[in-house]
């Protein structure tokens, strides 16, 4: 039985506003391409412990995937990975590492993303390149192992 996955995309910018998102635009269409449910499309300042708290209500809700973009460089205020990794239980480098290696493929600059995934309270948090190509690229990647893990996660599918 397939999972449906309930998503919330939530682009992390000082900048953008829902006229100018392009990147979460192009992740939400990626998601409903796969025939995910989007529960909640945001955008967050890059503060930290707003993105934090954010993070950690959003894991509360009944969403099983939340996909951020953006915040993954290393200018200062790029602080998804370390918000991230303030409110997952468990990671999973494995999706993150392979965004990154088949992304280096296109472009060496796919090295300098700090990106993690990982698990709360049922739900799987990965965080993707602010730019639209990068976030359709790391989409491509992930398209087909999302619903086997929300299957794992939800403890209703073997390895």
């Amino acid at each position: 039985m397939e999972n449906k996955i309930r998503a919330i995309v939530v682009s992390i910018s000082d900048t953008r506003t829902e006229d100018d998102d392009v990147s979460g635009d192009v992740l939400t269409q990626c998601l409903r391409s796969i025939g995910a449910e989007i529960l909640e499309k945001l955008i967050v300042t890059d503060d930290f412990e707003g993105l934090r708290q954010t993070l950690y209500s959003l894991t509360e809700s009944e969403a099983n995937l939340i996909l951020t973009t953006g915040g993954t460089g290393f200018a200062e205020r790029d602080n998804t990975p370390e918000a991230t990794l303030a409110v997952i239980e468990r990671e999973a480098p494995g999706i993150s590492e392979a965004m990154r290696f088949e992304t280096m493929r296109n472009t060496k600059f796919a090295m300098l993303s700090r990106g993690v995934s990982g698990i709360r309270n049922g739900t799987l948090v990965i965080n993707l390149p602010g730019s639209p190509n990068g976030v359709a690229e790391c989409f491509a990647i992930l398209k087909d192992i999302l619903p086997h893990a929300i299957r794992l996660i939800e403890g209703e599918s073997k390895h």
